[in-house]
C-alpha cells in the first residue's frame, strides 16, 4: 500500500538510475516540495515507497522528473533547447487503502505513465 514510482529509460532499455525526482503535494495552484531524490540502479526511491499507507492522505500530488538533466548525464546529445526537460505528472489519491504506483516511460522525445499495481 502507499505511493511507489518507478522510471525506465525507454531509450537505453534500462532503469533510469540517476534521475532527480521531486515529490509534492499539491492544493489549487500552490505545491509544497515534501522530498527530492535521486533514483537508485532499479530506478526507484532508495528508501522505498515514496508515502507507507499510514502517511498517504487523500488529495493531490505531483512527481517531477528531470529528464533533460538524466538524459544529459547519460551523454545523450540533446538539442537547445530540450523537446522534455522536467516531466511533472500530477495526480490524485482518493483510495488510502490501496497502492498508488506512479511509474514513468521516458525517452529524450516521449513519456507515458499509468496508475501501476
Amino acid at each position: 500500500m502507499g505511493l511507489s514510482t518507478h522510471v525506465l529509460d525507454t531509450m537505453h532499455g534500462c532503469p533510469a538510475a540517476g534521475m532527480q525526482v521531486e515529490l509534492h503535494t499539491t492544493q489549487g495552484d500552490q505545491s509544497t516540495l515534501v522530498k527530492r531524490f535521486v533514483l537508485n540502479q532499479d530506478g526507484r526511491n532508495p528508501d522505498g515507497p515514496l508515502y507507507d499507507s499510514a502517511s498517504l492522505k487523500v488529495g493531490t500530488y505531483r512527481l517531477v522528473f528531470d529528464v533533460k538533466g538524466y538524459f544529459a548525464a547519460k551523454g545523450v546529445a540533446l538539442p537547445e533547447p530540450n523537446f522534455l526537460n522536467r516531466v511533472s505528472l500530477d495526480f490524485g489519491v482518493a483510495h488510502t487503502d490501496q497502492h498508488y504506483h506512479v511509474p514513468l516511460l521516458v525517452s529524450p522525445w516521449s513519456y507515458s505513465t499509468y496508475r501501476g499495481s
